[in-house]
């Protein structure tokens, strides 16, 4: 089992396996066909509150997080969060794609860490 994150602008890679955009909106300047996604899971992805709370402030990151995880303990992001893990467990390699700019401080590092937490 191996989950990795990266920038759905990065180039597709044959060793990404399944790819996943965790994103709400759907990236700009990317076709459908340019994403080769396997699902994009957008009801996973911070509430629209959320993700205007935080705006990207890399000093917000930490309330961000935990304001997240809580997210994902409700009832439906749950069922979003628990299908997500099924699909790690089942293949050898999930990458969760991502537009935001900085590659440390975004959803796809709280999903990845919560992922790996869970299947261990």
């Amino acid at each position: 089992m191996s989950v990795k994150i990266k920038r759905i602008y990065s180039a597709v890679e044959e060793n990404d396996g399944i790819r996943i955009l965790v994103d709400r909106i759907w990236p700009r300047g990317i076709s459908k066909e340019q994403a080769k996604l396997d699902d994009w899971m957008k009801e996973i992805a911070p509430s629209t509150e959320l993700r205007k709370f935080f705006n990207h402030e890399q000093d917000k990151f930490a309330e961000f997080k935990e304001k997240y995880k809580e997210e994902l303990q409700s009832n439906e992001k749950r069922q979003e969060l628990e299908e997500l893990i099924n699909i790690v467990k089942e293949k050898p390699t999930v990458t969760l794609l991502f537009a935001a700019k900085d590659e440390v401080h975004n959803q796809a590092v709280v999903l990845k860490e919560i992922i790996e937490d869970e299947v261990k």
